[in-house]
C-alpha cells in the first residue's frame, strides 16, 4: 500500500491500491480514476457538482442535449429513439443517478441520466 494514494472517496477507507490507471478500494469495492479525485474534491471545495453528459461535455442549465440511445418509457410503447433532441434542460439532484429534468416532446416532462445524453 502506498502512502501517497488517497483514501477512498464511498467509505473514506485507507488501504486503497493501484489497479493499473484506477484506484481500487478493497474495503466496500469501489473504483475510480485518480482524475475522477481531484475533480471530486475541487467540486466539494466549489460546493457546486459538475455534470458531464456521455462523452465528457460539463453539462449546464438551459443546454439543449441529444439523446444518443433509445430508451424504453413504462407506459409508452416506442420509447424515446436516440437521436431526440432535448431543450432548456434543468440539473437536479435527482433518485438513482437521474440529474436532468426536461420536457421531451410527445412524453411530457421526466427525468433523465447524463450518461444518455450528448451536448448538442
Amino acid at each position: 500500500m502506498n502512502e501517497n494514494l488517497p483514501p477512498c472517496p464511498t467509505c473514506s477507507g485507507v488501504y486503497t491500491y493501484e489497479m493499473g490507471t484506477l484506484l481500487v478500494c478493497p474495503e466496500c469495492g469501489h473504483e475510480w480514476t485518480p482524475s475522477d479525485d481531484s475533480a471530486g474534491r475541487a467540486a466539494e471545495g466549489g460546493g457546486e457538482k459538475v455534470i458531464r453528459d456521455a462523452v465528457g461535455n460539463v453539462l449546464a442549465d438551459g443546454d439543449t442535449v441529444t439523446v444518443v440511445k433509445t430508451l424504453k418509457v413504462k407506459g409508452s410503447p416506442s420509447g424515446i429513439k436516440a437521436g431526440t433532441k432535448v431543450r432548456n434542460i434543468r440539473l437536479v439532484d435527482g433518485v438513482d443517478g437521474h440529474d436532468i429534468d426536461c420536457k421531451v416532446d410527445g412524453f411530457g416532462p421526466m427525468q433523465l441520466k447524463s450518461s444518455v445524453v450528448k451536448k448538442a
